[in-house]
């Protein structure tokens, strides 16, 4: 593996950096507003610059790079805490396309995918099981006017944007992936995380076309790896952010930065930082090449940097004092997002549940 970005990769994230910076924020959302927090400008500019289309081959109107380069970008979103369907659409639903291996699905939802005019979510979560990659409550049967599905699916990302719902249902005993039109199926739901929207989807005798089995593991792992990277990325900003403020807020005369023990508290969220960015960054090179490590990294990065963010953002919220607790500051918001993506594809005691023991005795 490489242990250094290459100058191509640097400068996708300068880029991708310049452009969210240019917009600020990230904005604080109205919750009663529909698509609060969405700017339809910016999803338009990341699509111009080629980042939607970054892991989709060429054949399908995509760049042809790699998803280690769309993991790029995903960290440099999560540093803006940016509202839009890039981790739900052109991440995972176009991960699970390519794997599935569906040639004609893949031409026919790939390039408005890439060129972000389409929205693809992926219904996949339910309330009793909620990222299994085995059973589903969730049933797909064949008749005599084609297939159709009956079952309710939660936390899924942008399902009140969506064009198309790829859904995970049960058929013959076998996990598969369905292509469903979300006109009246889909609902938006308020979420603790107001920076990410997340709705239901519910499906009763509902018309779908097969894709193929649902590549559940591949799916697991780029979202582990999606979510720790978005996480660090997050983290990292939130953390100078609030090293700046120490610097400023005073207390019995002299800046809080300045007394030791607030120095020690950094010091730790800096330390945590640091490993969990190397194993994010580990994590998605190894799910980008398919490594044979890649479920295992990805599950180490995900807890990892999910736990980093949620030190960080706590500390933030108590170092910034009074205006850490105001709707108008963003504190809120990182303390809400760090919780949330905690939960989102999977603890982090379940993903350190599924590694693999090392040095137990025969």
């Amino acid at each position: 593996m490489r242990f250094a970005f290459t100058e191509e990769q640097e400068e996708l994230r300068s880029t991708v950096r310049k452009l969210l910076d240019r917009h600020g924020g990230p904005p604080i959302p109205d919750p009663g507003a529909p698509d609060a927090g969405f700017d339809p400008a910016l999803w338009k500019q990341l699509g111009e610059i080629g980042a939607h289309a970054l892991a989709i081959p060429e054949e399908h109107d995509g760049v042809g790079a790699t998803l280690l380069e769309t993991l790029i970008v995903v960290e440099e979103l999560g540093r803006r805490l940016v509202n839009n369907p890039f981790l739900g659409s052109s991440v995972l639903s176009a991960q699970a396309l390519l794997a599935a291996g569906n040639t004609e699905a893949c031409e026919r939802l790939l390039p408005g995918i890439a060129s972000g005019e389409q929205v693809v979510s992926l219904a996949w979560a339910e309330a009793d099981s909620p990222w299994s990659v085995s059973t589903f409550a969730t049933r797909a049967e064949l008749g005599a006017e084609g297939w159709r599905i009956d079952g309710h699916k939660t936390l899924v990302l942008d399902a009140a944007r969506a064009d198309v719902l790829l859904v995970v249902a049960m058929t013959d005993g076998e996990a598969s992936l369905f292509e469903v039109s979300p006109s009246t199926t889909a609902t938006a739901s308020t979420p603790l995380d107001l920076t990410r929207s997340i709705g239901e989807v519910h499906l009763s005798g509902t018309s779908a076309q097969l894709t193929g089995s649902a590549p559940l593991q591949r799916i697991t792992d780029v979202a582990a790896a999606a979510v720790a990277a978005e996480s660090i990325g997050a983290a990292q900003r939130w953390l100078h952010e609030t090293v700046e403020y120490t610097k400023l807020r005073k207390q019995f005369g002299r800046p809080i930065g300045s007394f030791q023990a607030i120095k020690h508290r950094l010091a730790d969220c800096y330390a945590a930082i640091e490993s969990a960015r190397s194993l994010s960054y580990a994590a998605s090179w190894a799910v980008s090449t398919q490594d044979d490590q890649a479920g295992e990294l990805a599950s180490m990065a995900k807890s990892a940097c999910c736990e980093a963010y949620s030190l960080i953002a706590a500390e933030g919220v108590q170092l910034h004092g009074g205006i850490g607790i105001t709707w108008e500051h963003e504190a809120h918001l990182h303390l809400k997002r760090a919780h949330a993506a905690k939960h989102l594809f999977g603890t982090p005691q379940s993903h350190r549940a599924s590694l693999p023991l090392r040095g137990t005795p025969d």
